[in-house]
């Protein structure tokens, strides 16, 4: 194939920050109907490649190339006006981040239908037939009354797939998607990979990033594996994920086949009473919802995107009152309660570094002040962090990254409990591994009771007792993990659990 026949060429790629080599002598081609797939540890460079590709480094970085041709476009000149005409059209972004990347004010229907404004002459009746087609294609149910709801008003798994459906609007000739599935539940996430292979044999050239090497098995052509900024191993997906041959590729591969179980925990007297739970906005959010929570155990909520997971942990947190049943904790009082949010990017506050926000949370805790440096640094280690981390600004560390300096930022309060919504779905999978089994020592040294929403049954496998099955805002099934993952008595729940074979 000769270099005309490319959809994107790069060769030399290198990226700095603040005197940083963050990304050093990055070299792909990519074919028309070909998906390429970046993988890596948080950290990597992964997202810093991607992004150089679509022009939207940060403020700070710089990036020079012996190659830039994206659709057969010299893009190493272009200007910022070039950029802007080049994304959406020939080549769109996929973010990782749903909620910051979709425009609080306006409503998804609209958000859709820009690209098709600015790169299409479709009529506004056209557009607004088109903006249907592409919320269904993303597997969003519902469409119609979708298009008309914000961001806030849709769980992180419809944001994410709202993103995609703006992505494609355009119809560019390569999507670059970063993380698309890290916030989708195992049935959605198997649908939106469908969909993303099927655009690359629609031809559409797909550059993938991704820490799951479960995901990139079932849509990658080729993979590159990136460590430090550098490309240690590349080749089709079959011999990278096959046959690796750099021990860190293997770790990778080993770390996302491998599901661990939770070791058998006493069942104590329940802390937490829950009994015909209900909320409603403009629709019933949680009905007759009914569990109980027990000491020192982790109980596992899963369910799709938009069951009601997230609405639970705010209701049980107090962050909403509920419009029915009643909450009881064990001798009526409730214990220290810490969030790890499913955004972490959200949760901190973008101007303060990460240290800082470590520095409020000890205090709120009670740690004396001459003290709270040293706990911080602790903290970072504990969850894989450098200390170096510490100075740093929320906006300047990876996905994966941010979001162990949530966890951190939570555990710095010595909680009684702790409520994780989707606490590992940024990280690749051996970081991932090591935050389970931290969780997991954290719990039994603290007798630390957990409340883990996740739409990664793997995860809930490896660290839920007990499991809660939402569906539609009710509880369709619940259990011991064991009894639920192993022999589901529900439909649903076995779909679930077939879907999560991916």
């Amino acid at each position: 194939m000769t270099d005309a026949d490319l959809a994107l060429r790069v060769s030399g790629l290198r990226i700095e920050i603040a005197g940083r080599t963050l990304v050093d002598d990055v070299s792909v081609d990519a074919a028309p109907g070909e998906c390429i797939a970046l993988v890596g540890e948080s950290g990597a460079g992964k997202s810093l490649t991607a992004r150089a590709l679509l022009g939207l480094l940060p403020p700070r970085a710089t990036a020079s190339a012996e190659e830039l041709r994206i659709a057969g476009i010299d893009a190493r000149r272009l200007s910022a006006r070039g950029w802007r005409g080049l994304r959406g059209s020939r080549i769109a972004l996929v973010a990782q981040d749903a909620l910051v990347s979709l425009d609080p004010l306006r409503r998804i229907g609209t958000e859709v239908a820009e690209p098709l404004e600015i790169h299409t002459t479709l009529s506004r009746g056209e557009r607004r037939a088109r903006v249907q087609e592409l919320l269904s294609d993303v597997a969003i149910p519902d469409p119609l009354l979708r298009a008309r709801q914000r961001p806030h008003e849709l769980s992180g798994g419809l944001r994410q797939r709202a993103l995609i459906a703006s992505a494609l609007a355009g119809r560019p000739s390569i999507l670059v998607a970063d993380e698309p599935t890290t916030a989708l539940d195992a049935t959605v996430q198997a649908r939106v990979l469908a969909l993303l292979r099927r655009i690359a044999d629609d031809g559409t050239t797909v550059v993938f990033v991704s820490h799951d090497m479960a995901a990139v098995r079932r849509v990658a052509d080729r993979i590159l594996v990136l460590r430090d900024g550098r490309v240690i191993e590349q080749g089709s997906a079959a011999d990278v994920l096959g046959s690796p041959r750099e021990a860190y590729t293997r770790a990778l591969v080993q770390a996302a086949d491998v599901t661990p179980r939770p070791a058998e925990k006493d069942v104590a007297a329940p802390l937490l009473t829950v009994r015909d739970l209900g909320k409603r906005f403009d629709r019933p959010v949680l009905q007759d919802v009914s569990f109980a929570l027990h000491g020192g155990r982790t109980l596992g909520v899963v369910g799709e995107s938009g069951s009601g997971k997230t609405t639970l942990a705010r209701v049980l947190l107090g962050v909403e009152r509920p419009d029915a049943g009643e909450i009881r904790w064990r001798g009526g009082v409730r214990p220290r309660v810490q969030l790890v949010h499913q955004n972490p990017l959200g949760a901190f506050d973008p101007r303060w570094s990460i240290g800082r926000s470590l520095a409020e949370a000890l205090a709120a805790g009670g740690v004396p002040r001459s003290a709270r440096a040293a706990r911080a640094d602790a903290l970072l280690r504990e969850v894989g962090l450098d200390p170096v981390h510490a100075r740093r600004r929320p906006s300047e560390l990876s996905g994966g990254q941010r979001q162990r300096a949530a966890i951190a930022r939570a555990l710095a309060a010595d909680p009684e409990v702790l409520v994780l919504d989707e606490p590992v779905s940024a990280l690749d999978a051996t970081v991932r591994e090591r935050i389970l089994a931290l969780l997991d020592r954290v719990q039994r040294e603290r007798g630390l009771t957990m409340l883990l929403i996740s739409h990664d049954l793997g995860v809930i496998a490896a660290v839920a007792d007990d499991v809660l099955v939402m569906q539609n805002g009710r509880v369709v099934e619940q259990g011991p993990a064991r009894r639920v993952l192993a022999d589901p008595q529900q439909p649903f729940t076995r779909e679930l659990v077939a879907a999560s074979a991916l």
